[in-house]
């Protein structure tokens, strides 16, 4: 294969990043982009970084050099999104390099840029995205836990409706709680176009939060803007009928994508693999009330998932009349399909069972882990000394899981200090 050719650094890099939970299998295309993005030089340092949060001092340890080189060459990949820098307690800063989705893939083509060729890139996404189905598959399709979930349109819901979602479940309150909020342009409408199939929804709406979005914002990739602009954009992607389709966490999620059914990753992964549940739902569910529908199909036309569809009203005196369907196994409970209905003939309501959402982005990383069968690659980064806070941290995320979880993770880890842990903690 052409991949066999490619030069050590990038074979290395494309092992390091499959070592995040979510993986990105090691194709031709995936060497072409990384390619793109990287310099030779870079990628072998990249490679060697370690998967948690690290310090530029720790960085030169890796790479045997003093910390202003180290600094140096971490500071120009943070200017190009490749990492995120963020600012710690100390106020110094703390460098994180994102998987690729969502993450560096995206902030690629957050803004318009003249340093790469971005019409290129997108062609190389679109293929290893879009054509070949191992890299989508490993990132929305494995595992139960997901990357993210889907926030319900919050105009529809009813009184009683709404003192059931908490806070969590808003994307109001995302924006409301968080401390940088970030624009860039939306990824996938932007590759979209430069391979002729963007669609005509807004493109400068996709949101970051908190660290993500002050890191971004610091190097260009996204504009700051307030609060009150951040509702305004939430309005206007309501109004677009696009789906907000956020981190999969409760708290400091770092980003919301506002998307439509043709572009997005997301939804495109949720028509592909729906009864595998790519993407976390709402706790809602439309219910159709047969006697207001008129057969229009607008609930069918704006469905992202094609969950909503038309059939036969089986009406005998009217026989080209038809009724709008839900498929509830694979509807995700966003809304849009009530917010166009003209008879008002679609509510929300709550689904039988509560959709769980992971407490924050450790406990979604280790559930994820833990899910694919690298667990060890999280632990055990050898790349670089493993801090006994983090370690605690992941422990502290095993050791509260159900019983199943408990014992993938004692059987994937082969350790008998961590069964011996586990066999401590008594099941509730």
């Amino acid at each position: 294969m052409a991949h066999h050719t490619i030069k050590s650094g990038y074979r290395e890099l494309a092992e390091r990043l499959n070592r995040f939970p979510q993986g990105a299998p090691p194709t031709e295309l995936l060497f072409r982009i990384l390619e793109m993005l990287f310099g030779e030089r870079e990628a072998e340092l990249v490679a060697q970084i370690p998967i948690k949060p690290f310090t530029a001092r720790q960085a030169a340890t890796i790479w045997k050099t003093n910390e202003a080189n180290a600094r140096n060459v971490l500071d120009a990949l943070a200017s190009r999104a490749i990492l995120l820098d963020m600012e710690n307690p100390n106020g110094g800063m703390t460098y994180v390099l994102p998987p690729p989705m969502a993450g560096f893939f995206e902030f690629s083509m957050m803004r318009v840029r003249g340093d790469i060729d971005q019409k290129a890139l997108a062609e190389l996404f679109y293929q290893y995205l879009n054509g070949e189905e191992e890299f989508i598959r490993a990132l929305f399709a494995n595992g139960e836990t997901q990357l993210g979930r889907v926030f319900v349109h919050e105009p529809l819901l009813s009184a009683d409706n709404a003192l059931r979602v908490l806070d969590y479940e808003r994307a109001t309150n995302v924006i409301e709680t968080a401390t940088a909020i970030g624009i860039g342009v939306c990824y996938c409408r932007h590759k979209m176009q430069h391979v002729g199939r963007d669609c005509a929804a807004p493109k400068d709406i996709c949101m970051t939060f908190n660290g993500t979005a002050a890191s971004l914002i610091r190097h260009g990739y996204a504009r700051a803007v307030d609060k009150s602009e951040g509702m305004d954009l939430l309005a206007q992607a309501y109004a677009n009928n696009l789906v907000q389709f956020g981190e999969n966490v409760r708290a400091s999620v770092n980003f919301i994508c506002n998307c439509c059914g043709c572009c997005c990753e997301a939804m495109i992964a949720a028509r592909k693999f729906g009864m595998l549940n790519p993407v976390h739902t709402t706790n809602f569910l439309p219910r159709v009330e047969l006697d207001q529908c008129n057969g229009c199909g607008k609930c069918a036309n704006v469905c992202p998932v094609e969950a909503m569809t038309l059939v036969s009203a089986n009406d005998p005196h009217h026989r080209a009349k038809h009724k709008a369907k839900l498929d509830a196994t694979i509807c995700l409970g966003c809304g849009v399909c009530a917010r166009v209905c003209p008879t008002r003939g679609i509510a929300l309501e709550s689904r039988a069972t509560r959709v769980i959402t992971p407490v924050n982005s450790t406990a979604r990383i280790v559930m994820m882990a833990i899910e694919r069968g690298n667990l060890q690659d999280l632990i055990f980064d050898n790349r670089a000394q493993f801090s006994h806070r983090a370690l605690a941290a992941i422990l502290g995320v095993i050791l509260r899981a159900p019983p199943v979880k408990r014992a993938l993770a004692s059987q994937q880890m082969k350790s008998r200090y961590l069964e011996t842990i586990l066999a401590r903690v008594p099941v509730a």
